[in-house]
C-alpha cells in the first residue's frame, strides 16, 4: 500500500529514536569517519535496533477504535514481524472490565473516556491506564434506504424519543403522527460499548431514564448494518467508520441539534457542526506494559502516526488529530514510558 511522505518521516523518526541505545554505542569509533559517514553508520545502527523488537501485545475494548487499532497494527507488523498483535472487539466497558483492568492486555481501545469506576477497578489491580487521544468520530444514525418519511433527518429530541427508556414508542407514528403506523425495529450496540455509553451521555442525558433495552443489541456493528438494510422501518447507530464503509446498504441521517440539519461527515466532526454526535476515540496503554519496548514503541507509532490522513481518514473512516494534539499525546506518553523505565 502507498505511503504518503510524512509516514514515511514519521517510520524514520521512530527507527531513530527507538535507536538510541545503538547510536550511544557508536562513541567508540574512530574520530576519522567523515560525518556523512557517522550519520549513516547511526541510522542503520538505529534500523537494526528496532529489528530486534518481538513479544506479543495484546489490544481489547472498542469495536468502534478496531478498525483503527488494525490498521496500525497491520503497518507496525510489516515493519517488525517478530512482533505480535492481537486485537479484541469487545466493547469499551468490556475491555476495561474483563481484559485491561485484570491484567490481561497491554491497551484497551474506548470511545469514551475511561470512568472514575474502571479507574477504581484498574487501581486494585495494580493497573494505571495512560489515556491517550487518537482520533475523532462522527457516531451515525443510520436508516433503511426506503425510508423516505424522516424528511431532512431527525431532531436531538426525536431520537431521545425513540430510545428513551421513559417513552419507549411503539410505532413511528407515536413520533410524529405523519409518520406511518408501523413499529420501530431498533439495532445498537450493547451496554459494553462506549458507543452506547456516548449516545446515552449526547442524547438522553446522564441523568436521564437511560437507553430503552427492547432492541437488538450486539457488539458486531456488521449486525446493525444488516438488520437495518433488511427492513424499511428500521433505525441503528454506530461509529462512522462502519457506516462509511457501507453507504449504498443504508443511509445516514441528519441530526439538527437546534441549528438545522446535520449530515455526519469527517469535515462536520472536525469543524464541530455535527453536534453532540461527533466524539473523541482513545486507547489506554498500561504504564506497567510500557516498559516492554516493543510495547513502548508501538504505542509510539500509533501516536506518530496519529495525523495520517491516509490512514485515519481515507483507510478507516475517521478524523485525524491536529499537530498540537499529537504533540500533547506524544508527550504524555513519552512521560509515561520513562516511568515505566
Amino acid at each position: 500500500m502507498t505511503r504518503k511522505t510524512d509516514d514515511v518521516v514519521s517510520r524514520r523518526k521512530f527507527l531513530i529514536a527507538t535507536g538510541a541505545a545503538g547510536v550511544a554505542g557508536l562513541a567508540g569509533c574512530t574520530e576519522g569517519n567523515s560525518e556523512a559517514d557517522s550519520e549513516a553508520t547511526d541510522a542503520e545502527n538505529a534500523e537494526s535496533n528496532t529489528d530486534t523488537l518481538s513479544g506479543a501485545i495484546d489490544i481489547a475494548g472498542s469495536s468502534t477504535v478496531f478498525p483503527l487499532a488494525t490498521a496500525m497494527a497491520e503497518r507496525f507488523q510489516k515493519e517488525h514481524s517478530e512482533v505480535n498483535i492481537n486485537i479484541q472487539s469487545t466493547g469499551s466497558g468490556g475491555g476495561f472490565a474483563n481484559y485491561f483492568c485484570t491484567g490481561q492486555t497491554d491497551f484497551n481501545n474506548a470511545s469514551r473516556p475511561i470512568k472514575s469506576e474502571e479507574e477504581d477497578h484498574c487501581s486494585s489491580e495494580d493497573v494505571e491506564p495512560v489515556e491517550l487521544k487518537v482520533a475523532t468520530d462522527a457516531l451515525t444514525v443510520i436508516v433503511n434506504n426506503d425510508n423516505d418519511f424522516i424528511g431532512e433527518g431527525l431532531t436531538v429530541e426525536q431520537l431521545e424519543t425513540i430510545f428513551s427508556a421513559d417513552s419507549k414508542p411503539a410505532t413511528w407514528a407515536d413520533v410524529d403522527s405523519e409518520w406511518p403506523d408501523e413499529e420501530i425495529e431498533i439495532f445498537g450496540p450493547t451496554d459494553a460499548s462506549g458507543t452506547y455509553d456516548y449516545f446515552i451521555e449526547a442524547i438522553i442525558g446522564e441523568d436521564g431514564p437511560g437507553h430503552r433495552q427492547d432492541y437488538s443489541a450486539t457488539e458486531q456493528d456488521r449486525t446493525i448494518i444488516q438488520g437495518v438494510e433488511g427492513s424499511e422501518f428500521a433505525i441503528g447507530y454506530m461509529g462512522y467508520a462502519y457506516y462509511s464503509e457501507n453507504t449504498d446498504a443504508v443511509q445516514a441521517v441528519a441530526i439538527d441539534d437546534g441549528d438545522g440539519y446535520v449530515e455526519p461527515s469527517l469535515d462536520t466532526a472536525l469543524s464541530g457542526e455535527y453536534t453532540p454526535l461527533s466524539r473523541p476515540l482513545f486507547t489506554y496503554p498500561a504504564k506497567g506494559a510500557l516498559a516492554d519496548d516493543h510495547v513502548a514503541a508501538f504505542a509510539r507509532y500509533w501516536m506518530e502516526s496519529s495525523t495520517n490522513k491516509e490512514i485515519v481518514a481515507d483507510e478507516v473512516g475517521y478524523v485525524p488529530l491536529a499537530e498540537d494534539e499529537q504533540s500533547e499525546m506524544l508527550d504524555k506518553l513519552d512521560s509515561a514510558i520513562e516511568a515505566a523505565n
